[in-house]
């Protein structure tokens, strides 16, 4: 990238589709010489026949992001889309994106990269030959100043058949979750779905529906939280900086006695043989809001870890043993890793691969390659990958400098540290990133953070909005390279987006009047009053709510 201006520079994200959405950053320098970026993003595109070393899903797939939660900074998802997006309105919105930026005229349709590597003078110039193929076969060759590579974490399926012994005698049909598309087929049978992940869950729930007998086996168990959050609202709306904020404060242990009470309270999950040992945030949670219910009517009956199978017959860890089962899905995840690069450059084992900030290989003697989306958010993945994608091309247009390689690969391990004392040890969890937390890192790093506190005092609105409303995306185009000037309407008018394909139907019933605040605000200011003239007394006090009750009431009637 020696010698560009960024002054000169436009670039326009566009899509390639070969099997799902690939992003390519095209950037055209002053002076008319044109550079690509490639930037692979494999989605979730329904194919009948998966394609190896692609991501694959079933017909019915539903996103469990919210789609505010979930847009683009800078475009909102149209308002009469649902909150909880069919995967084909997913696709409709890309499209809807890339017409919108006139992103089509760049797109290269069906080209597939089959190697990168470093050019002989990388030490030099920083450059990369990439060689790729398209639908006929031909075969080209390129010179590229900055790769991105963005196929995510759900492409090479985990299929651990070595730990499940006697699976070579069994009589049914099996397969890897990537590979379900339809239930009709096991209508009447009986089925075992291994692993209670996210697909596990829904797989087994849709499977229930049909089949004669679901058993659903875990190792561990799991906390099951609900996409539909308290008053209807979206679950991962009500998880702002305000929760942030006592999620950093309070002792781990706290927080999450907090939450599994919270879930408790919809289902006793012990009573439901769902309870894992772990604590809530030590795995990445399952949602799934039909779950207990296939449980409460007996169509799925939770089972442990398999011992073993024979013929068509499967014994579970505790002694039950279930027969004539037809079909076996293996819900255990997926592995990563680049075949088409050198695995010097990065290098993965056990589904690790030492990168800062999940994006950058540190030990590079430039910076001109970054993995996009290698994470696992508690929270949507593609604000996560746009926030990447901002700080990796201006990493390359050298505007933002990396630290010393010695101070990336320190991060590095503190991170693997940090996520080995919180996570149960598994393949899944050697990614995982907390939405908020990790947002604001990476915008401090691009100059994008909301200045939250300066806000409170020129924009009182916005800034209460930013900081006790959801952790919208738009948060990241108030400021800073990249400002959208249609951020802050975004923001007031996420609620509208939300409400907007719930009120189906006219209600003639009248609306309630919003209740003055300020009779809570004036008890509250009393209570704080009271409770600093009585200091002292306090710990007494508590002991005798009673007491603490009338003590109050006297100081309000005063």
């Amino acid at each position: 990238m020696k010698g560009w201006s960024p002054s000169a520079m436009k670039a326009a994200m566009t899509l390639e589709v070969s099997g799902g959405l690939r992003w390519v950053m095209m950037v055209h320098a002053g002076g008319g010489d044109e550079v690509l970026l490639p930037l692979s993003l494999w989605l979730c595109h329904l194919q009948e026949n998966p394609e190896p070393d692609r991501a694959s899903i079933y017909h019915s797939v539903i996103i469990n992001t919210s789609k505010e939660m979930m847009c683009f900074s800078d475009f909102p998802i149209p308002a009469e889309f649902p909150n909880f997006m069919h995967n084909s309105l997913i696709m409709d919105y890309f499209r809807m994106y890339a017409d919108h930026f006139q992103l089509t005229k760049h797109i290269r349709f069906n080209t597939k990269v089959l190697q990168i590597k470093r050019r002989s003078d990388f030490s030099r110039s920083g450059q990369w030959d990439v060689e790729t193929e398209n639908r006929d076969g031909k075969r080209e060759k390129h010179i590229f100043d900055a790769v991105m590579i963005c196929i995510g974490h759900h492409c090479q399926p985990n299929l651990p058949l070595h730990d499940f012994p006697g699976i070579e005698t069994f009589k049914g049909k099996y397969f890897h979750s990537r590979d379900y598309k339809t239930p009709e087929e096991w209508r009447n049978k009986k089925v075992v779905v291994i692993g209670i992940g996210n697909s596990g869950g829904d797989i087994a729930v849709e499977l229930s529906r049909v089949t004669k007998q679901l058993y659903l086996s875990t190792r561990r168990g799991a906390w099951i939280l609900n996409r539909v959050g308290e008053g209807g609202i979206p679950l991962d709306l009500q998880f702002n900086r305000v929760v942030d904020f006592f999620r950093r404060i309070l002792p781990f242990g706290v927080f999450c006695s907090l939450g599994e009470s919270q879930l408790n309270r919809r289902f006793n999950h012990a009573l439901y043989s769902l309870k894992p040992k772990h604590r809530l945030f030590s795995q990445h949670p399952t949602i799934n809001d039909e779950l207990p219910n296939r449980i409460l009517s007996g169509t799925v009956q939770v089972k442990p870890n398999i011992r073993q199978f024979q013929g068509s017959s499967v014994e579970f860890e505790d002694g039950s043993i279930v027969e004539d089962i037809d079909l076996v899905v293996f819900a255990t995840g997926y592995k990563f890793s680049y075949p088409f690069l050198d695995s010097r450059v990065v290098s993965v084992t056990e589904n690790k691969a030492s990168l800062y900030k999940y994006v950058f290989p540190p030990e590079l003697d430039h910076p001109t390659l970054a993995i996009i989306g290698l994470v696992q958010p508690l929270g949507a993945i593609m604000p996560i990958s746009e926030m990447q994608a901002r700080w990796a091309t201006r990493v390359f247009k050298g505007c933002i400098k990396l630290p010393p390689a010695a101070a990336m690969l320190r991060d590095i391990k503190c991170k693997q540290e940090a996520m080995a004392k919180r996570y149960v040890a598994s393949p899944r969890h050697t990614i995982q990133v907390d939405y908020v937390d990790y947002m604001d890192q990476i915008a401090e790093l691009v100059g994008v953070r909301p200045r939250i506190k300066r806000m409170l005092l020129t924009d009182p609105q916005l800034g209460l909005k930013v900081l006790l409303g959801p952790s919208t995306p738009y948060q990241y185009r108030l400021r800073g390279p990249g400002k959208w000037a249609g951020a802050r309407q975004a923001i007031f008018t996420q609620w509208e987006r939300v409400a907007k394909p719930l009120q189906t139907r006219l209600s003639d019933e009248p609306k309630p009047k919003k209740a003055s605040k300020w009779p809570l605000i004036m008890f509250t200011a009393a209570v704080g009053v009271w409770a600093y003239h009585h200091r002292n007394n306090f710990p007494a006090f508590l002991q005798d709510p009673t007491a603490l009750l009338d003590n109050i009431r006297a100081y309000l009637t005063a």
